[in-house]
């Protein structure tokens, strides 16, 4: 069984106890998060599809740990000018624990 579900604005294909790194959540570490919108349920090739979302569908997660990804280094030049600018930025993310799928 696999959902695909939408968490902070990203579709993920989820499956019960899956690990899945998601942008920052403003949750607790070890607390239990619920996503209510479901788009796709897969039981076993029994298919629902939601329009846009299936009502009574929820996912359920725990919070595992708030972590932060590898760096990305921009750097800007404008050749024979003199200009160089360097910048960094590392994304946060949340490292959750699917826990339940349910439909209604």
């Amino acid at each position: 069984m696999y959902a695909i579900v939408e968490i902070a604005g990203q579709q993920f294909k989820v499956q019960k106890d899956q690990k899945i790194f998601v942008h920052r959540l403003a949750a607790e570490t070890g607390s239990k998060v619920e996503f209510d919108r479901v788009l796709l349920v897969d039981n076993d090739g029994k298919v629902n599809v939601g329009a846009p979302a299936i009502a009574g569908a929820k996912v359920t997660a725990e919070v595992n740990d708030h972590v932060k990804g590898d760096k990305v280094i921009v750097f800007r030049k404008k050749r024979r000018k003199g200009y160089e600018k360097k910048n960094g930025h590392r994304q946060s993310f949340t490292a959750i624990t699917i826990k339940d799928i349910k439909v209604k």
